[in-house]
C-alpha cells in the first residue's frame, strides 16, 4: 500500500486527530508540517484549495479536510472502521463528528491561540517534535525569530476567550453523555471519537483546564486515542474566568 502523505502544521488538533487514525487503521504515513501562518499560499502551491490543514495525498489524489480524509481513508482500508454500517449509528456519529467539527474545534482553537500569545515559551512546546521538513536544530534556531509572526497571527480578544471558556462545560457534558450512551468511548473507536479526542488532547495542554478534564469520561478519551499529544500551556486564565468544569 502507498504511503499516506498527511500535511499539517504544528500543534493542528485536526492533525492529531487524522493520524491517530492513520495509526489505529494501520496505513503507513508521513507527516510533514508546513510553518503556521506560511501554511496557506504553500497549500495553493502545492495544488489543494483549502486554507487551513489536514489535507493528505492518498492513492494518487489530494484530499482536503478531516471529515473527507476519514471517509478516504475508509475506502482506502475498509478494515478498522472509522464509520458505523449500521445506517442509524452512522447517523449519531456522524452528527457528533460534524458538531466536533465545525464547533468543539473553534473551541479549543480560540482558546490556544489566545493561550500562546499569553505563554511566550508554549509556542516551542507544539512544535516538539517537529514534523517540518527541516532539521531538529534549524528549527530550534528559527523559532525563537519566527514566534513573533505567529503569535501575531492568532487574533482571539480577552471577550472571545472568556466566552469560549463560559461554552466548555456544556460542550464537555455533551461529550460525557455521549460516552454513557455508548457512542464514543466504546471499544472500536470511531470517527467522532478521534475528533473529540484530539480537541480534548488540545485544550488538556492547559495546566488551567487538566485538573478538570482528568476526571471526565472526556478527559479518559483523549488519554486514550491521544495520549502523547505535544504542548503546554502554563497557567493564563484569570481565576474567575474558570467555570465549573468538573
Amino acid at each position: 500500500m502507498e504511503r499516506v502523505r498527511l500535511i499539517g502544521i504544528p500543534g493542528s488538533h485536526p492533525v492529531v486527530a487524522v493520524q491517530a487514525m492513520l495509526e489505529y487503521k494501520g496505513i503507513p504515513y508521513v507527516r510533514r508540517d508546513l510553518p503556521t501562518g506560511l501554511h496557506r499560499p504553500l497549500l495553493r502551491l502545492r495544488g489543494f484549495h483549502r486554507r487551513t490543514v489536514p489535507v493528505a495525498r492518498i492513492a494518487g489524489r489530494r484530499v482536503e479536510g478531516s471529515r473527507a480524509i476519514t471517509r478516504a481513508l475508509d475506502e482506502l482500508q475498509p478494515e478498522r472502521p472509522l464509520l458505523p454500517a449500521d445506517p442509524a449509528r452512522r447517523a449519531q456519529v456522524e452528527e457528533l463528528e460534524r458538531w466536533a467539527d465545525e464547533e468543539f474545534q473553534q473551541t479549543a482553537r480560540r482558546l490556544a491561540h489566545w493561550g500562546v500569545r499569553h505563554d511566550r515559551a508554549s509556542l516551542q512546546t507544539f512544535a516538539t517534535p517537529s514534523y517540518l521538513s527541516l532539521p531538529p536544530w534549524l528549527v530550534q534556531a528559527l523559532l525563537p525569530l519566527l514566534t513573533p509572526l505567529i503569535r501575531a497571527g492568532f487574533r482571539v480578544g480577552d471577550d472571545e476567550a472568556h466566552a469560549c471558556l463560559a461554552l466548555l462545560p456544556e460542550q464537555l457534558d455533551r461529550i460525557d453523555a455521549a460516552v454513557a450512551a455508548g457512542l464514543l468511548d466504546g471499544d472500536a473507536p470511531n470517527a467522532a471519537d478521534f475528533q473529540v479526542a484530539a480537541t480534548v488532547g488540545l485544550l488538556d495542554c492547559f495546566d488551567d483546564l487538566r485538573p478538570h478534564l482528568e476526571p471526565r469520561p472526556a478527559g479518559a478519551l483523549a488519554r486514550r486515542l491521544v495520549p502523547d499529544y505535544a504542548g503546554r500551556i502554563g497557567p493564563v486564565f484569570p481565576s474567575e474566568w474558570l467555570p465549573p468544569l468538573d
